[in-house]
């Protein structure tokens, strides 16, 4: 039988209309989030937000023609002013200065349509059947076989092509949807590949590769880092049985996009993209820090319960950014990584050499 594409199915019809927060999500029900807050923004908090933009915006030149002379001469300037969160007019457009996607792209041209139009993956079936398990609750990704839908699927699809190793894996899709809501499908996929093939950063592709061992790799850490930094905590886990596998794997697999509220993870994403990965383990010791009076007296069930569905004030990014970056976490996560792999050292070097013998042949 002959594998349908995406293009082959017709849109559903358009879901009706229903009231959205400032980033395109379905509101769930009026109460006083973020969103409400920030509807009644004072004309100063308004004019902040201008003077803001404006300092960015000299910071990037015109389409970003001043950025890397910029980042050479005032790096603590720029560290400081993402850590603050970047302008959402300005996201899109700085994800991918910072990430070194837009450097990929102009050296690619023609790549990506090529990989869309042209090739046919494996993981196509999977990659429709997961589509609209992706931000089910934005209107850009709602419609059945819609716009948002279509994009999700063709930058799945291309990277699905463009690296088979990785293929496709159920949480990529987090990832791409997250972009997509903030750039073009081209720049999306530039982005994607940026993040897994370590354009600026060391790769990820380990997250999605078969038996996921980046991801094995950065519980191992974090369950260490966990135990030093919170003791207490960590003893009382280990009483419990609670591993960071429970609660910590959609963290680093979907760098917080999965299950936390998107005014906080684009502020992760901020600088996720511009200082890489520790910043997940910061703000995962930085959430158990905050919660952790509460978190030393629940019995396994609902501890369980609890690292899936932190409170709505643990979600403040003006409150737990500052104590995620507070947290030092540089040099223990080497020390780690290096521990990880002499306890591991056999499985690395056979991974390795079957990469060596394909490349030979």
């Amino acid at each position: 039988m002959e594998k349908k594409r995406i293009d082959d199915y017709e849109p559903g019809p358009v879901p009706p209309p229903r009231p959205v927060d400032r980033f395109g999500f379905v509101k769930q029900e009026l109460g006083n989030s973020p969103e409400v807050l920030t509807k009644s923004r004072s004309s100063y908090e308004c004019e902040r937000e201008e003077r803001r933009v404006r300092k960015w915006r000299k910071m990037i030149g015109a389409g970003g023609s001043d950025w890397k002379h910029y980042v050479r001469r005032k790096p603590h300037v720029v560290k400081r002013r993402i850590r603050k969160g970047i302008p959402d007019c300005l996201r899109g457009l700085v994800w991918q200065l910072i990430s070194g996607s837009r450097d990929l792209l102009l050296m690619n041209p023609g790549v990506y349509e090529q990989l869309v139009i042209y090739e046919t993956s494996a993981s196509e079936l999977d990659i429709i059947r997961d589509i609209s398990r992706t931000f089910p609750s934005h209107v850009f990704f709602q419609q059945r076989h819609g716009p948002g839908q279509r994009s999700l699927y063709n930058v799945l699809k291309a990277y699905s092509v463009y690296d088979r190793d990785v293929g496709y894996v159920q949480g990529m899709g987090f990832l791409a949807g997250l972009l997509l809501l903030y750039m073009s499908e081209e720049d999306a996929f530039w982005l994607l590949v940026a993040l897994l093939k370590g354009a600026v950063h060391a790769p990820m592709e380990g997250l999605y590769l078969v038996g996921l061992p980046l991801v094995q790799q950065y519980l191992f850490q974090f369950d260490y880092l966990m135990k030093e930094h919170l003791p207490k905590l960590g003893e009382h886990f280990t009483q419990e049985m609670i591993n960071p596998s429970m609660y910590a794997s959609q963290w680093f697999i979907t760098v917080f996009s999965y299950s936390f509220p998107f005014h906080m993870a684009l502020r992760i994403w901020d600088v996720f993209l511009h200082e890489g990965v520790k910043i997940v383990f910061k703000v995962g010791l930085a959430l158990l820090k905050y919660c952790h009076d509460d978190l030393i007296k629940l019995p396994f069930e609902k501890l369980i319960h609890a690292l899936r569905n932190f409170p709505e004030d643990a979600m403040d990014p003006d409150t737990l950014l500052p104590m995620a970056y507070s947290i030092k976490v540089s040099k223990r996560l080497e020390e780690l990584k290096e521990e990880y792999e002499k306890k591991n050292g056999k499985l690395v070097q056979s991974s390795e050499s079957s990469v060596e013998q394909k490349q030979s042949h």
